[in-house]
């Protein structure tokens, strides 16, 4: 058990595409037990695995912060079947993160958040196709000048690829939203930066500006505009389905968190 558990914390710091194909192609551990629960300990909720309390990699008992999240946590435990597929355990592997490493690291995690908003996806805009422009121009726009008005102050928007600095007292501002959080709330915040490639939609989500679909659609706008003209094929299919289920696990923890 010892060993899987220290496998699902490796899976949490890597990318998750990169995860997601690496997990196609790995040999799964059998499922050991027969029954998963969630049961209340003096600090939250822990999972129950026939009655044994799973453990982090870090060799604490994993706890969850209220029974919302614990029994999301005991139903991904419970619903693998005759293997343990890490890539359908996101909940588990982010709150793993969280209470090992970014309870340890929190103020890097969340200046590395920090620097994704100075770099944010939502502020680099196409310059053609019009259909295109006119899209991000539509679902980004909103979400840019709503986070600069909560920062005070205003994000340069850029065409093409090359980079322009953000006002630096805007990031103060932003870097100031994140103390706040929790460390497993930073955990899947952090999350969420990562699979949308946007720290302010990150935040529009936690702010409740946005809800989880909107937040979906405006992080794939170029995605699906090349799905819509050229087609998708499996794999890729594939690897966008898992990256909804993680970031449905993180969305999880920062509503219920």
């Amino acid at each position: 058990m010892r060993d899987f558990l220290e496998t699902l914390h490796e899976e949490a710091a890597k990318d998750p595409e990169q995860r997601a194909r690496e997990l196609s192609r790995r040999e799964l551990p059998k499922r050991f037990y027969k029954e998963a629960t969630h049961a209340p300990v003096e600090s939250g909720f822990a999972i129950h695995l026939d009655g044994r309390p799973v453990k982090t990699p870090g060799k604490t008992t994993l706890l969850l912060p209220n029974e919302a999240l614990g029994a999301a946590a005991a139903a991904e435990w419970a619903a693998q079947e005759k293997e343990i597929n890490p890539a359908n355990m996101p909940l588990t592997r982010i709150a793993n993160s969280a209470q090992d490493a970014v309870s340890q690291k929190f103020g890097e995690v969340a200046d590395e958040i920090t620097n994704f908003a100075g770099n944010d996806a939502l502020c680099y805009r196409a310059d053609d196709p019009e259909s295109l422009v006119e899209t991000q121009r539509r679902l980004w726009d909103p979400v840019v000048d709503w986070a600069g008005s909560q920062l005070g102050g205003r994000f340069v928007l850029i065409e093409g690829i090359i980079h322009a600095a953000q006002p630096a007292e805007l990031l103060e501002a932003y870097r100031k939203q994140l103390d706040d959080l929790s460390p497993l709330r930073l955990a899947a915040f952090h999350t969420v930066t990562s699979l949308t490639g946007s720290a302010l939609l990150a935040l529009a989500l936690k702010d409740s500006h946005l809800d989880a679909d909107a937040v979906w659609t405006a992080a794939h706008v170029e995605e699906d505009f090349n799905i819509e003209r050229w087609g998708e094929d499996a794999e890729a299919a594939q690897i966008r389905a898992y990256k909804r289920m993680e970031f449905d696990a993180a969305v999880l923890i920062l509503l219920e968190g």
